[in-house]
């Protein structure tokens, strides 16, 4: 079992440098490491809001950030629900923070479906409250719609051959566990199995979370979500995290210019933190495996600009 850490924490504090009594929000609790040390920064005037679609993860968090007693109001919601799931008075933030890894306990319990290394029940929501297990989805989906999830999400090599094997099995023996997955992996990619293993699971996890949907509503709505002056952060995990978010922030962050001469007619409302994503150092990878591919970015909102509020 792997004792969760919290993946590039200092970089993370540094970037968004809460300072005293800075409202924040965290749209992607998990275990609370990254809000514990972010309101610890905010002094005793900060306080927090924090998202998480995941019951269990708030659990273990909550016994974490009691502590902080009425200064932590956590919401059990998909941040896909921004802004709608926030406190009416609460819709602007200082500090907006977003890790879009999963949380260690997702991969160390069998029973979330979410690992290749063990077989158990194809669940992998992040809600098991709600929505189609990736059991479901492999046994309901059209294969068109299959295929567009291997290849998109997981950007698998011959996704047609891996998706026609999966509606082939499924007419005889539906895949229910990872095992079964495991086993049309093998019998499709052979000694290669082992390397797409990681962007089958993906893709999947990804498709019964709705994770694309989720980003793109976030970058939508995080230019209102900031206050003047605000910072937001982003920790993403691979390319099709990571490249919406660095065009994203940089659309943002570029200035209007005219056409014709190129002079600046309107500055950005928003300026880069991060130059180019900050990545783990080695030090930690050594010690975390997990933070390998992370990658942080950062944008703060100008305060010479008026804050504007979401319906």
């Amino acid at each position: 079992m792997h004792t969760h850490v919290p993946v590039l924490l200092q970089e993370t504090v540094e970037i968004l440098s809460p300072k005293v009594g800075d409202r924040i929000l965290d749209v992607t609790l998990g275990l609370g490491g990254h809000s514990e040390l972010l309101l610890h920064s905010a002094g005793d005037r900060g306080s927090l809001i924090a998202l998480d679609a995941d019951t269990e993860n708030i659990a273990h968090a909550e016994m974490k950030l009691e502590k902080f007693g009425t200064r932590v109001k956590i919401v059990h919601a998909n941040f896909s629900e921004l802004p709608g799931c926030l406190p009416e008075d609460r819709r602007q933030f200082d500090v907006i923070l977003a890790d879009l890894g999963l949380s260690s306990p997702h991969i160390d319990d069998p029973s979330r479906g979410f690992t290749f290394r063990a077989d158990a029940p194809l669940d992998m929501r992040f809600d098991r409250t709600t929505g189609m297990t990736a059991a479901l989805l492999l046994a309901s989906l059209d294969e068109v719609t299959l295929l567009k999830i291997f290849q998109e999400l997981g950007e698998l090599p011959s996704a047609r051959r891996f998706t026609d094997a999966i509606v082939a099995r499924r007419k005889d023996s539906p895949v229910r566990k990872s095992g079964d997955l495991v086993e049309t992996a093998n019998l499709v990619y052979g000694y290669k199995a082992p390397r797409v293993l990681p962007q089958i699971f993906q893709a999947l996890r990804m498709a019964v979370n709705r994770e694309s949907e989720a980003l793109q509503n976030f970058l939508l709505v995080v230019p209102a979500l900031l206050a003047p002056g605000g910072r937001c952060a982003v920790i993403s995990y691979h390319s099709l995290e990571d490249s919406p978010v660095k065009t994203s922030f940089r659309e943002l962050c570029r200035d209007g210019k005219d056409p014709f001469t190129g002079s600046v007619t309107r500055p950005s409302e928003f300026e880069l933190l991060t130059k180019k994503g900050i990545a783990p150092t080695a030090s930690e990878i050594e010690k975390n495996s997990r933070s390998r591919s992370a990658r942080l970015r950062a944008i703060r909102k100008r305060k010479e600009y008026d804050s504007r509020r979401i319906a």
